[in-house]
């Protein structure tokens, strides 16, 4: 795959997709084989930072103790203090879950965090991860972090031989959200046993629009339009 191939999807996308009161956003789909799910060392799952993201940038809630406070309110887009974790239900935590990408904790008060929210964070692989910096000591700069965070996505696979990511917006160039697309696939096949070979398929869509799959060629997209109206 290469940037040639990604423009030229993206274009088809775009051509094929009705015009939308409201921004939609483009996503990245690559679907895997050859892997087992079972076997943890052939799991995905690994951290990508995007030069360009537009205006959809991941959501950062900071999970603290009073030496960040401060700090976490200027620089991220959430804070709860640990004297505040006894009042979020499962319900409340759901929510959370559902409205920010990254988690940033306190190393100091880990422990509370996993009590308090562990058990909804956890499954959908929310936890604050010490892999992507999630985990800070008490003296952090939270800005930086914040910043990078929101340029950075997380690829994993859970229970399908897929991995999915927002790429971008509409509204950016071809060639930024192209980059994003790259940055993907060069992570992905470097994390991947077999690199290329554990790739059946790359896709780009945006939110409304049809699936275009990457570097498939024009005369192979007309030969099965005429498949399936023969069929």
């Amino acid at each position: 795959m290469d940037k040639e191939q990604i423009l030229q999807s993206l274009k088809e996308a775009r051509d094929n997709s009705s015009k939308r009161n409201f921004r939609q956003g483009v996503d990245f789909i690559a679907n895997l084989k050859g892997i087992d799910l079972k076997k943890p060392e052939q799991k995905v799952d690994f951290y990508v930072h995007f030069n360009n993201l537009g205006s959809k940038k991941a959501k950062v809630c900071a999970l603290v103790g009073g030496e960040l406070l401060d700090q976490a309110k200027s620089a991220c887009d959430n804070t709860i203090i640990v004297d505040d974790f006894g009042k979020y239900d499962k319900k409340a935590i759901k929510k959370l879950a559902a409205e920010y990408d990254f988690f940033v904790a306190q190393a100091n008060i880990m422990p509370k965090v996993a009590q308090a929210f562990g058990r909804v964070l956890g499954p959908r692989a929310k936890m604050p991860n010490p892999k992507a910096g999630c985990v800070v000591p008490p003296n952090a700069n939270l800005k930086a972090l914040a910043d990078h965070l929101r340029t950075t996505s997380r690829i994993i696979t859970k229970n399908d031989l897929f991995v999915m990511s927002s790429v971008g917006s509409e509204d950016m160039k071809d060639e930024e959200i192209a980059e994003n697309i790259l940055a993907i696939y060069n992570g992905l096949i470097a994390v991947l046993p077999s690199e290329k070979e554990n790739i059946k398929s790359a896709i780009v869509k945006l939110t409304m629009g049809k699936p275009v799959a990457i570097g498939s060629k024009p005369a192979e997209k007309e030969e099965k339009r005429t498949k399936k109206g023969a069929a």
